[in-house]
């Protein structure tokens, strides 16, 4: 049986043609898919229907950023422009690429591709008496139409 090592190296993550650095501690940003890909239903005498779904290619991205940061303003400009007048605001793209290294001396990107990205909800912030660091942090979700991934 061949053993499998991953060095995981530095991450980089683009939202329109701006590289985001101002990142806090732990998960900086989590990407999610809240709906399947396809649907299967099996009826009677085991007939199966498969159909796919197109909402199935949206993908859910939360950032989570220094607050007060210079990423945080730019952030929360691209949710104000998007909040003052959305048929004018630009849809954008995104790319999450992490670096994997596979111990003997050769690496290759793990890529998400994201298009067509609108930010969906308010900043979400916490303020806390007890020293939580998550107080220090602004939490962006954006909503993108497609999502594709690139191992190379």
């Amino acid at each position: 049986m061949a053993v499998i090592r991953s060095l995981i190296g530095s991450d980089t993550i683009k939202l329109g043609d701006r590289l985001l650095a101002d990142f806090g501690h732990g998960e900086v940003a989590k990407i999610t898919y809240p709906t399947e890909l396809a649907t299967v239903k099996t009826g009677k005498n085991g007939n199966t229907i498969y159909v796919q779904n197109a909402s199935g290619f949206q993908a859910s991205l939360e950032l989570k950023v220094i607050r007060g940061s210079a990423d945080d303003k730019a952030l929360q400009s691209l949710l104000t422009l998007y909040r003052s007048e959305p048929t004018l605001f630009v849809l954008q793209n995104a790319e999450l690429t992490k670096k994997l290294g596979d111990g003997t001396g050769k690496a290759q990107s793990d890529t998400i591709i994201l298009t067509g990205g609108i930010p969906t909800k308010q900043v979400e912030v916490v303020s806390n008496v007890e020293d939580d660091v998550e107080q220090g942090l602004s939490v962006y979700t954006w909503v993108f139409a497609t999502s594709d991934r690139v191992l190379a």
